[in-house]
């Protein structure tokens, strides 16, 4: 009847006609009645001739289970549908000749985690980035994708559930939704974070009506910006008691994790403090990248080997691979690659059941941690013990109810990250990352309200600097700008022109250029530094620096950006050497610092350039 999934569209009609308007795609049509119009039917019917259903993935996450041999996940989207097609050919091919089936995860554009009603004119600026278009995966299925291998798209930010509407229409298995720690911590879109965790619910309202794969939350994003493993297992059961409260199936739900393949005990204590607490079937696991990857690539594909051998010995039912030699969109062939590699490491690799002290006392710490950071969540004067966490611990909560518990304690400081990137939420948490490849709670920088000796802090001497006063008479103003959730580097930036002494003023994400300029002028900021790690910079950049000339201001301010200057893999050496032998005029700002870039380096050169302005 998909009584839930027409509710919500009747609810959200306006913002499903700005998807369509601003996207270029047929979206549900509501009548003068209040009837729903071309919504198509639930899975599984048959979309070009194959028959489609997110448990098309349980039936591949079973068969992993089965043999052992974990199902790959590659991550693999362009801009229109032909072109993802021809790309995804070569990974189609490497496949055949192994003789195993993919789940094919299509990256979608970076505009997608925007709200098309609020947020046009940031889509816009951004178009066609970042991955597939929505119109995109509709021309892609048309053209044979996902007819042998069931794929999956990203559905997060704002409005994940009108993504998934698209996703329906145009024939997907499968999608991500991360309601508490995509919209929490993503940084992703302009609304608040209690409208983010309600959209959050109605996209698994809609998976759960129509048979669609979720994978419904990821260690991974906490992880990237500094959390704890407990903690991001707190909030991936959150996210859990959401998509049981949707009535989405555990056969359709998966939860992705990171493993650092530095320390293979540590990653399958992780694993298994997941498997004991988590109501999903399917894990789903992502090699976590360097930091600062090292020039020689093959030392690079070394490390990614060693999370595929944790991922197998951890019993992961989905792996993804990764292309060692991609800055960007990776090509198809480079994918086939790493597929062709990843494969080898599963069939190779001897299986054992590790057993070892040290795997049970990090997975005690584990569940300590999220069963504590629960119980202060729901405000509960007891310990929560690992059977209660199950649907009939999340039905005591009703829908709103569960949703504003999850708010509040974000809110507090309770469900906390050192790099968080939302708007109005306190973060006051610092962690380490020990010699044993683990990270762990500082002492005094835990989360609220949470007991101390629940929580895993570091054994380790730590310095934890005091923020200094602000000592340079010079303002610096950072912000990213266009569709562009990545906050991390942005961040390392800040906090180094903070302990500089300088006074920064931070937009955090997602900002039109004009908007950057305007706030520069309002502000009389002396440097302003722009970021964006999508392959915008070519385009956005030069915006800037247009509405810094509008305004009468350009020759007072320095002008410096970062990120990654191009989307795609093959486009990255050309703009670099393009910037090697003509510099950056082009862009118009003064200088160019990419990833990797040491923020000792963008301050020394902050500094030669207040100098020359001084002299």
């Amino acid at each position: 009847m998909q009584e839930k999934t027409k509710q919500i569209i009747t609810e959200d009609y306006e913002r499903v006609q700005a998807y369509e308007k601003v996207f270029g795609v047929e979206m549900p049509k509501m009548g003068p009645d209040g009837s729903i119009a071309g919504l198509p039917a639930p899975f599984p019917r048959v979309v070009n001739g194959v028959e489609r259903s997110g448990y098309r993935i349980t039936e591949l996450g079973r068969l992993a289970a089965w043999t052992g041999i974990p199902i790959q996940n590659p991550i693999l989207g362009r801009n229109s549908g032909e072109e993802t097609y021809q790309e995804s050919i070569a990974m189609y091919k490497v496949a055949e000749e192994l003789n195993i089936d993919l789940f094919h995860f299509v990256h979608s554009e970076a505009t997608r985690h925007i709200d098309p009603l609020d947020g046009a004119d940031l889509i816009e600026q951004s178009r066609g980035k970042g991955g597939i278009t929505p119109a995109g995966e509709r021309q892609f299925i048309e053209l044979g994708g996902g007819a042998n291998h069931p794929l999956r798209i990203n559905a997060t930010g704002d409005t994940p559930h009108l993504s998934i509407i698209n996703s329906l229409i145009a024939g997907f298995d499968g999608t991500d939704i991360g309601p508490v720690i995509h919209v929490h911590f993503g940084g992703r879109g302009i609304h608040d974070y209690k409208t983010k965790v309600s959209n959050g619910y109605k996209a698994l309202q809609i998976c759960a009506e129509n048979n669609i794969f979720v994978q419904t939350d990821s260690h991974k994003h906490l992880n990237n910006i500094g959390g704890t493993d407990g903690m991001a297992l707190a909030m991936c059961l959150l996210a859990e008691g959401l998509a049981i409260h949707a009535g989405l199936p555990s056969a359709l739900s998966g939860i992705q994790m990171n493993v650092g393949g530095i320390n293979l005990l540590a990653d399958l204590a992780v694993m298994r403090a997941f498997r004991q607490l988590m109501w999903s079937e399917f894990l789903i696991v992502v090699p976590e990248t360097f930091q600062n990857p090292p020039a020689d690539l093959i030392a690079e594909q070394a490390h990614f080997a060693r999370m595929a051998i944790s991922a197998k010995l951890g019993g992961a039912n989905f792996y993804r691979p990764k292309a060692a030699e991609n800055v960007g969109i990776p090509t198809g062939a480079s994918m086939a690659k790493a597929i062709w590699a990843t494969q080898n490491v599963f069939e190779n690799t001897a299986f054992y059941e590790i057993e070892d002290p040290a795997i049970g006392r990090r997975q005690a710490e584990i569940v300590t941690e999220a069963l504590a950071v629960l119980a202060s969540t729901f405000g509960l004067s007891r310990e929560l013990s690992p059977e209660e966490i199950g649907p009939d611990f999340w039905s005591k909560y009703g829908d709103e109810e569960l949703i504003d518990i999850i708010v509040a304690a974000g809110k507090k400081g309770i469900l906390d990250a050192p790099r968080a990137a939302a708007w109005d939420l306190k973060r006051g948490v610092k962690t380490h990352r020990g010699k044993d490849g683990i990270r762990r709670y500082i002492p005094g920088y835990g989360p609220v309200d949470v007991p101390v000796d629940k929580m895993s802090y570091t054994a380790e001497k730590v310095i934890v600097e005091d923020e200094k006063p602000i000592s340079k008479k010079e303002k610096i103003l950072l912000a990213t700008v266009g569709a562009d959730a990545h906050v991390v580097g942005i961040n390392v930036i800040r906090e180094a022109f903070e302990q500089a002494g300088y006074e920064v003023i931070y937009l955090r994400g997602m900002n039109l250029p004009e908007t950057v300029a305007e706030v520069a002028a309002e502000t009389k900021a002396d440097v302003i530094g722009v970021s964006n790690l999508l392959g915008l910079g070519l385009t956005l950049f030069p915006r800037v620096e247009r509405r810094l000339k509008e305004l009468g201001i350009r020759d007072n301010v320095v002008l410096m950006a970062g990120g990654r200057i191009a989307e795609k893999e093959e486009e990255h050496t050309l703009i670099e050497q393009k910037i090697k032998n003509e510099g950056t005029d082009f862009l118009g700002v003064e200088s160019f610092f990419g990833p990797g870039t040491d923020p000792q380096e963008v301050i020394r050169w902050v500094e030669e350039r207040m100098n020359e302005r001084g002299k």
